[in-house]
């Protein structure tokens, strides 16, 4: 009976930790369950990094787009910045949203590995990024012509990832643009 009592509490919180880790590994990132999923694009409240760059305004832009959250300090930022890069000279347009860095130090990021950012803001005080419902650096979104989020990523993009994840969502709404741009 003592060891009923003494491992009854043990198994207790076994249980719930496998419940909650159930709950939360259950639908992967990106997937049409993210709560941000299908909602339109928020007003955003953003500075400029610096004059050389085009300060991004998601009210101006044109068709569907990638936004990329991402800070200078990031380790993961580093590790998609080439995937960036590629997907911007392919033709993707890629908007950027610098998390809590410092305009100085998100312009020695990008002077030293290149900028694939067709427009670029900075988000010192996280605001913006609450409005996105971002919870750190990296985050990356896929918004359609219309400004309605179409998919979302928590975590650095890998080719694997934007192929399974991102893509579908990016080519259905190109899609839906040009379908909307030729009627």
């Amino acid at each position: 009976m003592n060891r009923i009592v003494l491992w009854a509490p043990l198994a207790s919180v076994a249980v719930l930790l496998a419940i909650f880790a159930i709950a939360l590994l259950a639908r992967p990132e990106g997937t049409p369950g993210d709560p941000m999923t299908g909602r339109q694009m928020p007003s955003l409240t953003l500075q400029p990094v610096g004059p050389d760059f085009v300060l991004f305004d998601p009210e101006t832009i044109e068709g569907p787009y990638v936004l990329n959250i991402w800070a200078s300090w990031c380790a993961p930022c580093r590790i998609e910045h080439p995937l960036l890069t590629e997907l911007s000279e392919a033709g993707i347009p890629i908007h950027g949203i610098t998390y809590a860095d410092r305009p100085e130090n998100s312009r020695a990021f990008l002077a030293q590995l290149g900028n694939p950012f067709t427009s670029l803001a900075s988000d010192p005080e996280r605001r913006a990024s609450l409005e996105l419902g971002v919870t750190g650096a990296p985050e990356t979104f896929v918004i359609d012509g219309n400004g309605v989020i179409r998919a979302r990523w928590r975590g650095a993009i890998t080719e694997t990832i934007w192929e399974r994840h991102m893509a579908p969502a990016w080519q259905a709404a190109s899609r839906e643009w040009d379908a909307q741009v030729a009627s």
